[in-house]
């Protein structure tokens, strides 16, 4: 096995959750999940035969519960292309984008507006190239109405807010809706 695939397997063994409560147990009080503590348990096996027969069958259990959807393989890369797709909404709450290494730290975006419209009170929705949707929160103007194609720059701003800049021009605060 090379050194990718076992990092790739150890990174899915993070994300596996295992039926057994002792080992439950033992997770929840390490922080470690069950499946990564399962595994660690093989390694301790004194007797060779043994200590083979319990990693075919941790690995057996988990080649099962990937083919089956229950445990996803992710990589570092995927992991910080899904936080760029999410920037804009709290990941907080998603485990996933806080473990291991500290993750690239994503401040800005740069993309291209899909279409851009103006609702009642003036203030401006944009969807951009990759579907999300923006909404202005502030009052202020546009120098001039956005185009589809046009270069949009979205930045993390003071207290969780977001400034958005078409074209490079004077910004506006944006939260996303979608």
């Amino acid at each position: 096995m090379s050194d990718h695939s076992v990092k790739t397997w150890f990174c899915a063994l993070l994300l596996t959750v295992s039926g057994s409560s002792a080992l439950a147990q033992t997770a929840a009080q390490s922080a470690r999940p069950a499946a990564l503590e399962e595994l660690a348990a093989c390694r301790i096996v004194a007797v060779d035969a043994e200590r083979l027969a319990c990693f075919d069958r941790v690995v057996a259990a988990f080649d099962q519960a990937e083919q089956a959807g229950e445990v996803m393989v992710v990589e570092r890369r995927q992991v910080t292309e899904a936080r760029r797709a999410l920037f804009g909404f709290s990941l907080e709450a998603l485990p996933l984008f806080q473990r291991g290494a500290e993750p690239d730290r994503i401040d800005e975006i740069e993309t291209t507006l899909a279409r851009a419209s103006a609702g009642a009170n003036g203030k401006w929705l944009f969807v951009l190239a990759d579907d999300s949707v923006w909404v202005q929160t502030d009052s202020n103007s546009l120098v001039r109405p956005p185009r589809p194609g046009s270069e949009i720059s979205i930045r993390q701003a003071a207290m969780g807010s977001y400034l958005l800049s078409v074209n490079g021009a004077r910004s506006v605060r944006v939260r996303r809706q979608q």
